[in-house]
């Protein structure tokens, strides 16, 4: 009897260590996930989407299948890459990342081409509690920083998507001191009082090459920037690299520079 009481408990143990975590993730004012940072859970998260481009970020990871399930095989995924400037506008460039999918605290945009309202996200995925954000710097020396709102966020002097105007992806900034981010969103932060015009540009997933795949090192050549302007001439194909970071036009074709 006694060896029998023994199994039981140990499959009872056994089943207990086997069962998945359950977490449900708020997407309105946020939830905490410190205490399950890296722990795979079975994470369930509500979110509300506009038809339209919105801004997401989640404290776990989904694959493209993933979201194609969840959210039709519409949608499309991108990523800030390079911002680029001329006097106070700014490129915000961003690049198709569908195919790999989202990973977990980093800020996105992401087209939803069904009808405006709650979608379910659910995943068996890592939680992870690190900060979301990806700061660049503009050719003329201005810093951009693209944010995940972790939790409910004060939006008044921050740059984010309208609602009103989101077929193309526009940040406004925000002057309401009643504004705010719901939580799994993510907005722009520029330093400084200046105010600044966001204009997205959107690049495919295989739009953008390296310089090496279109000139050799030594070839004397021209580069411009995304709104056609020349920015550095008869200069040597292996000295692009040199120049700030961002998104350049070389003989008709764009490329990267980090």
């Amino acid at each position: 009897m006694k060896k029998l009481f023994c199994i039981i408990a140990l499959a009872a143990l056994a089943l207990t260590a086997g069962a998945q975590t359950k977490l449900n993730i708020s997407t309105y004012s946020g939830t905490s996930v410190d205490r399950y940072d890296g722990q795979v859970c079975d994470v369930t998260a509500n979110r509300y989407l506009f038809t339209g481009w919105n801004t997401i970020s989640l404290p776990f990871a989904m694959t493209e299948q993933e979201i194609d399930d969840a959210l039709g095989t519409g949608v499309k995924l991108e990523k800030l890459v390079a911002v680029t400037q001329q006097d106070t506008e700014i490129i915000l460039n961003f690049q198709d990342c569908k195919k790999d999918g989202i990973k977990a605290n980093t800020p996105y945009i992401l087209y939803y081409s069904g009808e405006t309202g709650t979608k379910t996200l659910r995943v068996n995925a890592a939680v992870a509690s690190k900060e979301s954000k990806v700061t660049l710097t503009t050719d003329c020396g201005v810093e951009v920083t693209m944010h995940g709102a972790a939790k409910k966020t004060d939006g008044k002097g921050l740059y984010g998507i309208l609602v009103i105007n989101n077929s193309d992806a526009n940040f406004t900034s925000i002057s309401d001191e009643k504004a705010f981010f719901y939580a799994s969103r993510c907005y722009i932060t520029i330093p400084g009082e200046q105010q600044f015009i966001l204009t997205p540009y959107h690049l495919g997933a295989g739009e953008i090459t390296s310089i090496n795949e279109i000139a050799a090192a030594t070839d004397i050549i021209d580069v411009f920037n995304v709104l056609g302007m020349r920015v550095a001439h008869n200069i040597k194909a292996g000295d692009v690299n040199n120049l700030t970071p961002g998104i350049y036009v070389v003989k008709g074709r764009k490329i990267l520079v980090k």
